[in-house]
């Protein structure tokens, strides 16, 4: 459990230094770990709240969060994060799934052009697509803001801090509706104790994601750390795939 706190602390600094809350390797690493299928979402969800929770009232306090902008993408994804929350899934499915998710969100971290050329996308296909990331994220327990995020810098919807922001708020409600239908899928008092085993990882990601979000609040996400982010993310996206 040692060991295993240390990289959620890690993921937690390093995924709150750009605005996302670590689920989708929080997840990940669960699975390398051993931990039992039904449980690692909802670890994973928990994990989220407590990462991006400071992060997005303090990207509130600081005046970057783009509300008008950032409140619909988050009222069409959240019901559907609950609808993936209820949806029974099979290992053999969960894994593929995030493995594909995971390779993607780091390849799409490793060429996000911020020089290039926008990318025009009509407000109407950007609602679904959140839409189904929602849904992605309550299935295999990540808050959907890595996905989000690169498709919103690549579309010029916001400044880098804006979107941070964005992406915080997004993983936090994404999140909160995505472990409520965990709970209720999951026998809700027996699925919360077994998530309260895990206090040393929830105490490991509460510790790295304030220190992650003092990062983000005060400098902004910077190139280097999104290039490890999206290096840890591709290490174990691979791992699963090849190895699990």
């Amino acid at each position: 459990m040692t060991g295993l706190g240390a990289l959620f602390g890690l993921t937690a600094l390093l995924y709150a230094a750009v605005g996302f809350g670590g689920g989708s390797t929080y997840t990940a690493l669960l699975l390398l770990a051993g931990v039992a299928v039904g449980l690692v979402p909802a670890i994973s969800l928990a994990c989220n709240v407590i990462v991006v929770s400071g992060g997005t009232i303090r990207f509130a306090r600081s005046g970057v969060t783009p509300w008008v902008k950032a409140l619909p993408l988050v009222a069409v994804a959240a019901p559907l994060a609950f609808l993936g929350g209820l949806t029974p899934v099979k290992q053999g499915v969960l894994v593929t799934l995030l493995g594909l998710s995971l390779l993607a969100s780091a390849l799409a971290l490793l060429i996000q052009p911020l020089t290039a050329r926008p990318v025009k996308l009509s407000p109407a296909l950007l609602l679904p697509i959140t839409a189904a990331l929602g849904y992605l994220a309550g299935v295999v327990g990540i808050g959907g803001g890595i996905f989000l995020a690169p498709i919103l810098h690549l579309i010029r919807w916001a400044e880098e801090r804006s979107v941070a922001a964005t992406a915080s708020l997004f993983i936090l409600v994404n999140s909160l509706f995505g472990l409520t239908g965990q709970l209720l899928k999951g026998k809700g008092g027996e699925m919360v104790g077994a998530v309260a085993s895990y206090w040393p990882l929830l105490i490991a990601v509460l510790i790295g994601g304030a220190i992650g979000t003092q990062l983000a609040v005060k400098s902004g996400p910077a190139t280097l750390i999104r290039r490890l982010t999206a290096l840890l993310v591709g290490v174990v996206a691979i791992r699963l795939l090849v190895g699990f």
